[in-house]
C-alpha cells in the first residue's frame, strides 16, 4: 500500500506540459462564459429557442458526439501504449490509433460543414435570431478547435511513427492528448445544450 501511495504521489498531474493546461483552462473559461450567455438568453425567449432548435439535425449532432468520443478513446489507447511498451510494433500501433483519431476528427468536420452549408442554403445565418447567433458562434468556435486539435494530433502522429516518445519521455504526447480531450469535452457539453435540452 505504501509503494502504491508513493508511486501516485510521484505521478505528475495534470499530465503533459503546464503551459498547455493554462491554455485549456482559458479555453474552458471562454466556452463557459458563452454557455452562460446562451442559457441566460434562452431564459428570455424559450419559445424562440425551442422552435429554432427543432430545425437542427439532432442525428448529425449525435453522430458527431460518437465520432469525437471514439477519437478520444483512440488517443487514450495511444498514450497508454507508449507509456507501457516501446517496440517498433507498439509505435506502429500507436501511430495507427492517432491516424484513426485524426480520421474521425475529419469526418466530424465534414458533417459539421454539411450542417453549416445546409443552414445557409435555408437562409439561416448568424443574424436570423438569437438562437442561431449562439449556434453559429459556439459551433464555429468549436470547429476551429477541432481543426487545431487535428493539426496537433498530426504532429503527434509524425513523432510517434518514428519512436519519438518513450515510456520515460512522453510529455508532448500527453499535452496534445489533453488538448484533444478538451475539444471532446466541450462538444459533450455543447451537443445537449444546443441540440437537445428544451
Amino acid at each position: 500500500m505504501y509503494n502504491y501511495i508513493m508511486n501516485k504521489l510521484k505521478t505528475k498531474y495534470p499530465p503533459g506540459d503546464f503551459a498547455v493546461w493554462i491554455i485549456i483552462y482559458i479555453e474552458l473559461l471562454t466556452f463557459g462564459l458563452f454557455f452562460i450567455g446562451y442559457i441566460y438568453s434562452r431564459r428570455g425567449d424559450i419559445e424562440l429557442f425551442n422552435a429554432s432548435q427543432s430545425l437542427l439535425d439532432t442525428r448529425a449532432g449525435f453522430v458527431n458526439t460518437i465520432l469525437l468520443i471514439t477519437s478520444s478513446y483512440l488517443v487514450i489507447k495511444t498514450v497508454k501504449l507508449i507509456k507501457s511498451i516501446n517496440t517498433k510494433e507498439a509505435f506502429d500501433k500507436a501511430s495507427n490509433y492517432l491516424l484513426g483519431a485524426i480520421g474521425l476528427g475529419g469526418i466530424f468536420l465534414i458533417l459539421k460543414m454539411t450542417e453549416f452549408v445546409g443552414k445557409y442554403s435555408e437562409g439561416i445565418n448568424l443574424s436570423t435570431n438569437k438562437f442561431f447567433m449562439f449556434y453559429f458562434l459556439l459551433t464555429m468556435f468549436h470547429f476551429m478547435h477541432v481543426v487545431l486539435g487535428m493539426i496537433i494530433l498530426f504532429n503527434l502522429y509524425q513523432k510517434t511513427k518514428i519512436g519519438g516518445y518513450t515510456k520515460n519521455d512522453h510529455k508532448g504526447l500527453e499535452s496534445g492528448a489533453s488538448y484533444w480531450h478538451m475539444v471532446d469535452l466541450l462538444w459533450i457539453v455543447l451537443f445537449p445544450l444546443i441540440y437537445i435540452i428544451r
